[in-house]
This record gives structure tokens, sequence and C-alpha cells, in this order.
């Protein structure tokens, strides 16, 4: 809570525990929300890799007023609406190649562990209950017993507090800034010792959180949005109940704008993850995510995903043309020492990669360190000297195998090594998928398409360059890069105005 990076000390050597609050899954996600967890996807991709055990916990709220309100407007059962949003949830999340957490609780499926928390906050003295059986968290109570505890995370102060700020305005409170526990009114409701009610929302991820990972865990996540009011409540809570401060480290991802305005549904800016499938490859859209520093706010850009777009189809192509270079060559030629300039590139990427990560998360540290190895492999895939360099198939290997394991670490990873043809047609589809998601965004079908490289190379052969050019800057202007190849042979990539791929 010291808005500064620290050192990372695991509770248990060699073990990581952390929970990231999930989504309200009464709709399809939107883009803010792969930000948060394609980002902790790395981290916990990241941490393994550096020989811890990981346990990762990420919930789902099931039941909140949001949820009810949408179901009631469907003619639908509340618990029915949220189970069909979490399994598209889990849908968009396969897209974007995150994996799957430890445990994801849900809401309604700890309602026990929820009103346990609460009974132990009123033992202890820091809540109230009204007469119609709300259930209210004391702030008045709370603060004097732990002056250091309330507003240590999102710098504000008890009298900062506004009603109606995601704080239910309620006359019967003692404090503006008293949140509800328990609430008594409406359905789905279940028993509890206060009367039927439901749980308030602060309370769902701290009572979830210790039933999951114990009192005490090392990380907690989750979007800027949350820092005040729900993680604030979350600390209070789960002090007012266990009496001790239960993260060790607090990390929040920036905000996706649009036109440098937050993107929410309230303003009506946002876009589902499935919209943006529509046009771009999900992997296409994690690149996107992941090229900007988790903490600092993203501006959502068409170009800026197009040029995502790519750069991932230079990348597998470059993976999937050095693969079947090497698979294509001889013993004796894979027996060449590596060059030592490969050996050199290799090992940068690997430090880099180590490093970068190391440093709270640098992604696009990591991807950058990306461009030598592959610019690397495209000389020796394509040039006359690297055609001719006797270490060429040892150092493609070499640096296609530390690609791939940069790529495993950051979500884009080609699939089992161990499976040569996996690999190979993982590749494959996933370079066709973006050449379809280019066909589209160009308004073209692909028999559409190669009638105008047909007709492009009508007028080259009668040398009629005019038109010829102009066909390729009229198709580039769609986002179609025309690549002429030995003889009358043309192939066509996705491709963007800037040359540099990374």
């Amino acid at each position: 809570m010291s808005r500064e990076k620290e050192v990372f000390r695991p509770r248990i050597p060699g073990k990581l525990s952390m929970y990231v609050c999930g989504v309200t899954a009464y709709d399809y996600s939107h883009i803010g929300h792969a930000r948060v967890y394609v980002f902790f996807d790395v981290l916990y991709r990241y941490f393994p890799f550096m020989g811890y055990e990981v346990t990762y916990v990420r919930n789902f709220t099931d039941i909140d007023d949001k949820i009810i309100k949408r179901a009631n407007d469907l003619g639908d059962d509340p618990i029915e609406l949220s189970n069909r949003f979490c399994d598209e949830f889990h849908r968009d999340m396969a897209s974007l190649r995150c994996l799957a957490p430890s445990l994801e609780p849900r809401v309604s499926r700890n309602i026990d562990q929820i009103i346990k928390m609460i009974s132990q906050i009123l033992e202890n003295g820091y809540g109230y209950v009204l007469d119609n059986g709300d259930v209210y968290f004391s702030l008045d109570k709370f603060v004097p017993a732990f002056p250091d505890s309330y507003g240590r995370l999102s710098g504000r102060k008890l009298d900062d507090n506004r009603a109606g700020e995601r704080v239910a305005v309620d006359d019967r409170k003692l404090n503006p800034g008293d949140f509800v526990l328990w609430k008594a009114n409406g359905e789905p409701s279940w028993e509890s010792p206060w009367g039927a009610g439901r749980p308030g929302w602060h309370i769902e991820c701290s009572a979830m959180s210790g039933a999951t990972l114990g009192s005490s865990f090392d990380i907690h996540g989750g979007g800027m949005d949350l820092i005040f009011p729900h993680h604030e409540n979350e600390i209070v809570q789960s002090r007012a109940a266990c009496h001790e401060s239960n993260v060790t480290y607090w990390m929040h991802n920036g905000f996706v704008t649009v036109d440098s305005e937050k993107m929410s549904k309230s303003l009506g800016n946002f876009f589902t993850i499935r919209e943006v499938f529509e046009l771009y490859h999900p992997l296409a859209l994690r690149w996107f995510l992941l090229c900007t520093h988790y903490r600092s706010p993203i501006n959502y850009s068409e170009s800026q995903l197009q040029n995502a777009s790519q750069r991932l189809f230079y990348l597998y192509q470059t993976l999937f043309d050095a693969k079947r270079c090497v698979e294509g060559s001889q013993k004796e030629e894979k027996s060449y020492v590596v060059s030592q300039k490969a050996a050199e590139i290799a090992k940068a990427l690997r430090l880099s990669l180590r490093s970068s990560l190391a440093d709270d998360l640098n992604t696009p540290v990591t991807i950058g360190a990306l461009s030598e190895p592959l610019k690397l492999m495209n000389e020796l895939l394509h040039s006359k000297k690297g055609r001719k360099d006797k270490s060429r198939y040892s150092s493609l290997d070499l640096l296609r195998l530390e690609v791939e394991q940069a790529l495993e670490v950051l979500g884009f990873s080609v699939a089992d090594y161990s499976q040569a043809l996996i690999t190979q047609l993982f590749l494959s589809q996933v370079l066709e998928e973006l050449r379809s998601k280019a066909l589209k965004r160009a308004g073209l079908t692909e028999d559409e398409l190669l009638l105008q490289i047909h007709e492009r190379a009508a007028a080259r052969a009668s040398k009629d360059f005019g038109k010829s050019d102009e066909i390729r800057d009229k198709l580039s202007s769609l986002g179609i890069s025309l690549m002429d190849g030995g003889g009358d042979e043309t192939l066509w990539r996705p491709s963007v105005t800037s040359e540099e791929c990374f």
C-alpha cells in the first residue's frame, strides 16, 4: 500500500497466493474486463515460470442489484441469467488464451462464509443491525480502533465519503460512508440471523478470499476503479473480522479509455470483447493490451488493433517459416555450431524476459525484446547471406525456441513444443484466422481479393504500372499488403501504415 514498487516477498517461500476480483455476471464482458484478466493471466504464467507454486482465485459476483434488474427486465431467474453470462465470460477468456484460475468461487455458493464473516464483524463491535434486518459496517467504530487502516490504500479520508458514490444513500445510516453488509430486501434471498436477505457487494470478496486463501495472502488485484470504495472497504472488513491486514500487495491496472474518457457502460462508449472479436483476432486484442504497461491508461484504437494484427502475423509467419525450414534440413546441416550473433541475441531475449517481467511486469519491454530475434530469423530465412550461413539451421532453431518460451509466458504460446505437427497446425490456423479478419475489415472476400491480384498481374504484364500501383495502393489503404515473389507469384498479408513490426 506504499504506492511504490516493492520487492516481492511471499508469505510462504516458493508459493504465491493471489485473489483477483471477477466480473458481475449480467452481460457480455467488455475490453476493460479483458485488460484486467489478460494482465493477471501474465502474472499467473510468470510466477510458475520463475519456480513458484501459484494459487489464483478469481470470483464471480452472481448476486447483485444489476443482475436482479436485468433478470427482471428479461423475465429470467437471476441465478440462471448469471450462470449463462459466467459461461460466456469463460468463452471470452479462453479465446484470449487466459488460463483457468485455480479456484473460481461464486457468491451464491458462499453464503454461509459471508454470514459467518458478518457475524464476526458484529461480534467485534464494528457493525450494526437496523430494524428491518439490514446490516451495516460502522466506520465511526472502526476508524478510532484502527486509525492507520481506513484510507491507506486509496488516500481517502473518512470525511471524503459522499453518499451515492457507490455508497448507498440511507438516512438510517450512522455515517454517510457506512456500507451495507447484508440487505434484507428483495429476491433472491437466504436465511440469516438477521432475517432473509442477501449480501452486500464488498463483503462478498472479503469472505470468498478468506474462504479460499485464508485470512492472509500475497496479492489482491483488480481494476483501478475498485480501489475506492470496494478494496478500501475490503481492507476494513477483513481487519474488523480478523484484527489483521490480510493482503501484502495490492495491484491495480489502469483504465481503458475512448477519446481520453474512461470506457464505461454508463457513458455508452464501451465495446464488448465479442464485438472486438468480430473484426480482430483474440490474440490481437491480447497483444494490444500488453503493449502498454498495466498501470498506465490505454486508449482504445482501431489503428493500434490493426497494428497488433500485423505484428502477430509477422511473428507467427516467422515462426512457421523457421520451423518448416529447420524440419526440412539435413542432419549434417543442423550440426553446425550456433553463430555468436544468434547466441548473443538469444541470451539477451532470455535475460530480458526475466528482468522486464520482474520489473513490475513490464510487458511492453518484453514484447520489444522480441524484435532482434525475429529480425535475425528473417535474415537467415530470406536473405542471400542468411541462406548461405552454415549456422543457419542451428541458429534458427535456438532463436525459435527462445521466442516461443517468451510467448508462452506472455500467453501467445504455440501449443506443446513436443508435438511439432500440432505446433505447426496452430501457427497455420492463427495465420489463416488473421488473414480472414483482415479481409473482413477490408470488406472483401478472398475471391474478390484474388481477382484484384490477378488484374494487377495483368497490368504488370502489359507494363501498365500506373494501374498496377493503383491496385496495390488501394489494397494497402484497406489493410492488405501485397508481396511479389519469384516469377508471377504474389502473396498478401495484413498490413498497417507503419513499416516497423516492433
